[in-house]
């Protein structure tokens, strides 16, 4: 009777096993996907999933100038990019300082001021206290967000410029100064200010012949240069420099308060989730 009753428990306890084994077993292999957003656990910064997709790269309109020709095939893959650019509160969180032209806006406004090899130092020390990979996105990448995804837009989230007011501050609209992040409509991919506010740095050496040379997968830009290339546009420009295809460059040490800067990072692991 003894025997019985344990053949029974060790029974239901291999059942048991297994069936948490299976179910182990089914999780492990359940197809996953990114998460459409996320949020950095130091600054607060959250970031939005951009699908990666060929798009046609440059002045689609006809009206930009030759360093945004000729239009090209471009492929980019799957990134995250920062919903919002990087406010003065979380750059004083990591760097200690506020280096903003706009310092009386507040820490919910776009940092600015800042060169591109400043963002570098911020991007090293966030890392360091993050475990991620952050970084400056690609000016393929950039473009592709700012156009909702790669779509024939002049502006971040609208072709009509009587609608510009709805998603960028510049010189319409900003009274000359930045605003709070977020305070507008973002575009098609729910990312905010690409046009207006501040100009963003990018990783991109710049080159103005550098179309006609282009990858055509994940172009990392001229790999020889000393200036780096900024995109959007400043509250105090007009509505010509808010076209998603401008490029513009600076010395990587210049220090202006027309430019900021967004995040971007490489999609990992941890940011899968089953479906």
């Amino acid at each position: 009777m003894i025997k019985k009753v344990i053949l029974v428990v060790l029974a239901m306890v291999l059942s048991i096993a297994s069936s948490a084994f299976a179910q182990q077993a089914e999780k492990a292999t359940a197809p996953k996907s990114p998460m459409q957003t996320f949020t950095d656990t130091v600054t607060g910064m959250q970031f939005v999933f951009v699908k990666g997709g060929c798009y046609d790269m440059g002045d689609t309109f006809g009206d930009g100038t030759s360093a945004e020709k000729p239009v090209h095939i471009v492929c980019v893959n799957d990134f995250y990019i920062g919903k919002f650019e990087v406010t003065q509160g979380q750059w004083m969180s990591i760097q200690g300082n506020n280096p903003s032209h706009f310092i009386r806006c507040g820490d919910k406004c776009p940092v600015e001021k800042v060169s591109w090899s400043d963002t570098r130092q911020f991007i090293r020390k966030l890392n360091e206290r993050s475990g991620r990979t952050y970084r400056l996105p690609t000016e393929a990448e950039w473009e592709y967000a700012a156009r909702s995804g790669g779509k024939k837009e002049k502006y971040a989230g609208t072709s009509n410029e009587s609608e510009l007011g709805n998603y960028a501050w510049y010189d319409k609209n900003s009274s000359s100064k930045t605003h709070p992040v977020g305070q507008l409509k973002p575009n098609g991919l729910g990312i905010y200010d690409m046009s207006g506010n501040v100009c963003e740095w990018v990783d991109d050496l710049h080159d103005d012949n550098y179309y006609k040379n282009s990858a055509n997968t994940n172009p990392q830009g001229p790999t020889k240069g000393s200036d780096h290339v900024f995109r959007g546009g400043f509250c105090l420009n007009p509505a010509g420099d808010m076209r998603a295809t401008i490029r513009q460059h600076y010395d990587p040490f210049y220090r202006v308060m027309s430019n900021g800067f967004r995040l971007a990072i490489t999609p990992v692991r941890d940011m899968y989730v089953a479906q």
